[in-house]
């Protein structure tokens, strides 16, 4: 099955055995992304290998080169060269089209308020509908000029710069995203950058994943702080995505079988890793080492109560995973993903509900009691999290249908392709 002749609607069918198997997953959309950037803004030619390529980092690819940035690309080696620029001597106006891509568009927009010609950015409905207006009053706080032709906080927005940094308040309950576009672009502010969250920061790996990349490239941020200075070009490897492992890891769980991601190993930066502590939870048993994590099902799974808010995008596999498990599981923390591609909590909720299983949606979470999934298709809502984790209901029930796999190419465009690589199917 290629990923590149998806129908519009994919029949899946239950495994025959248990798959026993390693897996070698695409590269960190979320590493990909942050690295594309450091080394658009960086002095010098940098080479990324291991490079993910999909819907969301070709939106970033596109914007290093609005940004100035000369990028040479070579999807069959997953290599990147990119030759930086120095967004300050911009003089000419720019756009930036970040289709779906919610860390292109929040990460770009401290990078275009650098310069002092004016930068627009946009993106696909999709996006329109995710707030930045934490993201829009930081900017103007620090010297830009922004504008919000349309709704207030919402794309399309322009912005006329330069900032000028220093200290800056930001809440972190919304997205971790706004706190990370404004650490990467603050090293090019004349006063460097002091970000002061006025309330909790949800998903922290991912601003400590973003303090790691930069400084590989040469940049030191200090806690929520980053003097003035410069990238400085570098050879970067990628390493593979860690949210996108989570579905082979908990398809182990779920079928008895045993799944090892090479290459994701106890070095990771990625805080997704950590799902498969939920898992050894709830029963699974996981073997962890520099090479990569190794899931090993066969147990009863037992439920869980777990705060998700630092590994949110696992949260919907958990789901599906919960739906095996003995007893309810119940998640906790993660009310903020409700601003994600869909509201996650309520289209989970939902489309399990449609196949029979006792789910309850909460304020920062919700429930999940286990039961027998009736034949269903399910609506993906345009969400490529909720196809690929939903998918995983087909590996122990027959009849299960995805609307619109196709969404998958925002961030795994072969997901489906492994999927049946890995579970053996015709």
């Amino acid at each position: 099955m290629s990923e590149i002749s998806l129908p519009s609607v994919i029949a899946l069918s239950p495994v025959e055995q248990p798959p026993d198997t390693t897996v070698r997953l695409p590269g960190s959309k979320s590493i990909t992304n942050r690295a594309l950037l450091c080394a658009a803004l960086a002095e010098g030619e940098s080479t990324l290998s291991g490079v993910l390529f999909a819907d969301d980092t070709r939106a970033m690819l596109g914007a290093a080169a609005a940004l100035g940035a000369q990028v040479t690309a070579d999807e069959a080696a997953a290599t990147v060269t990119v030759r930086g620029s120095d967004p300050r001597e911009a003089s000419r106006p720019v756009s930036v089209y970040a289709n779906q891509s919610g860390t292109t568009a929040r990460f770009v927009l401290p990078a275009l308020a650098l310069r002092t010609a004016r930068g627009v950015l946009d993106g696909d409905a999709q996006l329109r509908a995710r707030p930045f207006g934490p993201l829009v009053e930081a900017l103007r706080s620090l010297g830009a000029r922004v504008e919000e032709p349309a709704e207030a906080g919402r794309l399309p927005l322009a912005v006329t710069g330069p900032v000028h940094g220093g200290r800056v308040p930001l809440p972190g309950h919304l997205s971790s995203q706004f706190l990370s576009g404004l650490l990467m672009a603050g090293p090019l502010m004349r006063d460097g950058l002091a970000v002061e969250l006025t309330s909790p920061l949800v998903s922290v790996p991912y601003v400590t994943m973003t303090a790691a990349v930069m400084a590989a490239f040469g940049v030191q941020a200090d806690g929520l702080g980053v003097a003035p200075g410069r990238y400085r070009a570098t050879e970067y490897a990628i390493e593979p995505d860690a949210s996108a492992a989570s579905y082979f890891l908990a398809a182990a769980a779920i079928t008895g079988g045993r799944i090892t991601v090479a290459g994701l190993g106890t070095g990771s930066l990625q805080g997704d890793v950590r799902f498969a502590d939920v898992l050894e939870r709830m029963g699974a048993r996981v073997s962890r080492s520099a090479a990569g994590i190794t899931v090993t099902g066969g147990g009863q799974l037992r439920g869980v109560d777990v705060d998700m808010a630092d590994i949110s995008d696992t949260a919907q596999t958990l789901a599906a995973v919960a739906v095996h498990a003995d007893g309810p599981t119940r998640v906790r923390g993660i009310g903020f993903i409700r601003e994600k591609e869909t509201d996650r909590l309520a289209a989970v909720v939902t489309e399990l509900r449609r196949a029979g299983i006792d789910a309850e949606e909460h304020d920062d979470g919700f429930t999940i009691r286990p039961g027998r999934p009736a034949p269903t298709r399910f609506d993906t809502y345009g969400d490529h999290r909720m196809a690929m984790s939903l998918s995983l209901l087909s590996l122990r029930s027959p009849g299960i249908e995805i609307d619109n796999p196709r969404c998958v190419a925002k961030t795994y465009p072969g997901f489906f392709a492994d999927l049946s690589r890995v579970t053996a199917r015709a």
